[in-house]
């Protein structure tokens, strides 16, 4: 998850939509490698893993594509070497930029990134020059009408969430990273369906954007991840009802 789901939109002809689908499988597979090249084969034991795992059955990938990306992972089957990579920046406005990548081929995916970035109008920083505005929670969101609010909080911090919050639309629960799963563990057992949950790294201070600015940003956060090594992209943007509305009519 990129962290920028209000531009997502599924407006697309089945040919795009299989290939996004072909795409979004070639990443999560990666993101499955990578978790038991890190920690091992077993989901029990791999937190890591295991939310790899549920993210790639939830978009519907074939459990022997998934046993397969696990053994490339642990050395049983071979295949490509990956490497995760953090690159850092600044967008229009300010607006610090992470994009996280998997790629097997470091020098190939930098420059892509570069240009991806002056392409922009935005510029590629040095390791650590955003990365302190940002720390890892677990998110998970869920319809409004799934459940009430003091129930979704009674169930979220038992399982010692930090946090619920509720719009007209949705609610939001934060748990730091250790808690995930015995947070999404109550949830699934109270019978509630998420719309996504993720690891996410959240930033401590958001900028407030305007709609030319947020354009810009949008335009820079989808090129980024439309590049197939891009496996989440982050900012700290900050973007109004009012200019989301505008920005989904363009």
């Amino acid at each position: 998850m990129s962290g920028h789901s209000k531009w997502s939109t599924i407006k697309h002809k089945k040919a795009a939509l299989d290939a996004r689908r072909g795409r979004s499988w070639s990443k999560l597979a990666r993101a499955v490698t990578m978790a038991a090249k890190t920690g091992g084969g077993n989901p029990t034991d791999n937190p890591r893993l295991r939310l790899a795992i549920d993210k790639a059955k939830a978009e519907n990938m074939p459990k022997d594509t998934i046993e397969k990306a696990v053994k490339k992972g642990t050395g049983e089957l071979a295949g490509e070497s990956y490497e995760e990579i953090l690159y850092e920046g600044y967008g229009h406005g300010g607006v610090a930029i992470m994009c996280k990548v998997v790629t097997d081929n470091r020098n190939r995916t930098a420059g892509e990134i570069k240009k991806i970035f002056e392409r922009a109008g935005a510029s590629l920083g040095q390791p650590h020059c955003v990365a302190f505005q940002f720390s890892q929670k677990g998110v998970f969101v869920l319809p409004r009408e799934a459940v009430s609010e003091d129930r979704l909080m009674e169930i979220a911090l038992e399982a010692g969430a930090d946090d619920v919050q509720s719009s007209a639309e949705i609610h939001e629960i934060t748990c730091r990273p250790d808690r995930f799963h015995e947070v999404k563990q109550n949830l699934d057992s109270a019978g509630l369906t998420l719309q996504s949950a993720d690891l996410l790294m959240i930033a401590e201070n958001n900028i407030s954007l305007d709609l030319q600015t947020a354009r810009k940003i949008r335009r820079l956060i989808d090129a980024l991840d439309e590049h197939d090594d891009v496996e989440a992209v982050y900012s700290n943007s900050d973007i109004s009802d009012e200019v989301m509305a505008q920005l989904a009519k363009e």
